[in-house]
């Protein structure tokens, strides 16, 4: 759904996940449509518990999260 949010078109969207058809893609659209607010909520409780995994992963291994920002960094670099 970020896709689709962020304003991409159905066809863009099964282009970058080539396993699902035109179809399903629209498919999941209409779902989303007529079932907003569900889904913004379990969209946002993910995002939350990611970021709660996150800072868990920080605390437990400071070492491993600065490889693992720094490797981030790196590839969000222009080449």
């Amino acid at each position: 759904m970020y896709s689709f949010l962020e304003g991409e078109t159905p066809e863009v969207i099964a282009q970058n996940f080539p396993l699902l058809s035109l179809e399903q893609v629209y498919g999941a659209i209409t779902f989303y449509l007529a079932n907003r607010e569900l889904i913004n909520t379990y969209l946002r409780n993910g995002e939350t518990e990611f970021r709660q995994l996150q800072k868990n992963c920080q605390q437990r291994s400071p070492q491993l999260h600065q490889t693992l920002m720094a490797a981030q960094a790196q590839l969000s670099q222009p080449s």
